[in-house]
């Protein structure tokens, strides 16, 4: 009984949230029309005349008297010169703006600067890391990488090869060399843009722990 109840209160609280999604959403799309019209220094029966509503009904959209329905959004869209994407998309930054969380291992913070599949094939990320950070082997895997450095300096393992890279500098190199990258002399902070091999080889396995 009482799981019945707890899936009913969350189904409940689930409703309430998508209404109130799509209330927010119909208060934007209602605002953009009128900010829209007025742009354009057109009068709801000039709006009317070329969407085939009539000023009244525009007059409640806008008002928020009238629900806008589906079938009215494509000729109002039409009529503003505008798509129907551009007017329905959300007013918040949440589709633009990515606010990483940080990912910590030992010697080695991550933030991920990509949603999954955003860039197809292609991860970018801000990493740190500490002269503590340990690195056992050189890896080796498909694909190729790439980083620029922000702050401190890289020593950078390639194969027989160490190179050093400053802040302002940037090495590329294909991964199917031995590498590693460490800090030298402090921490180090670089942007990294990897392919989908290098995400699982140093974002992923790099999270395991040891054994």
């Amino acid at each position: 009984m009482a799981a019945t109840v707890g899936t009913g209160v969350r189904i409940r609280h689930r409703i309430v949230r998508v209404t109130q999604e799509e209330e927010d959403l119909d208060a934007v799309v209602r605002q953009r029309v009128r900010a829209m019209r007025l742009a354009r220094g057109w009068s709801l029966d000039a709006l009317a005349a070329r969407c085939a509503m009539s000023p009244s009904t525009l007059s409640r959209i806008e008002t928020g008297h009238r629900r806008i329905a589906l079938d009215q959004l494509v000729p109002l869209a039409r009529a503003l010169g505008t798509t129907l994407d551009q007017l329905v998309e959300p007013a918040g930054d949440e589709d633009v703006v990515i606010r990483p969380e940080p990912e910590q291992v030992q010697g080695m913070t991550t933030w991920l600067l990509t949603r999954p599949g955003a860039i197809p094939g292609v991860v970018v990320a801000k990493m740190r890391f500490t002269p503590e950070r340990s690195v056992r082997e050189l890896r080796v895997h498909p694909g190729r990488e790439w980083f620029t450095v922000l702050t401190g300096n890289v020593r950078l393992r390639l194969g027989e090869r160490v190179l050093h890279v400053g802040p302002g500098q940037a090495a590329g190199f294909a991964t199917t060399v031995p590498h590693a990258i460490e800090a030298v002399g402090g921490p180090v902070e670089v942007l990294s843009i990897f392919d989908r091999d290098g995400e699982r080889a140093h974002l992923h396995e790099e999270r395991r722990p040891a054994g």
